[in-house]
């Protein structure tokens, strides 16, 4: 999903990321805080890039081609 506009990066959220949705979250600067709109989930930058490496882990062989089943 593309970023909507100039300005800080945004972030998947964890949440909705580990249950197959693609969600863009939205940054609050007055509380230093990322929050998702459909689950919710609010947190700081270094708890959702920590999550966000998480789920990662579950598309680590997505782009290997596998050819040995043994």
């Amino acid at each position: 999903m593309s970023q909507s506009g100039k300005g800080r990066l945004n972030y998947r959220c964890p949440s909705c990321f580990m249950r197959d949705l693609d969600i863009d979250m939205f940054y609050d600067k007055g509380k230093d805080e990322y929050y998702c709109l459909r689950c919710q989930y609010t947190g700081n930058e270094k708890d959702v890039l920590e999550k966000n490496e998480m789920a990662r882990f579950r598309y680590r062989s997505m782009l290997k081609r596998i050819t040995n089943f043994d």
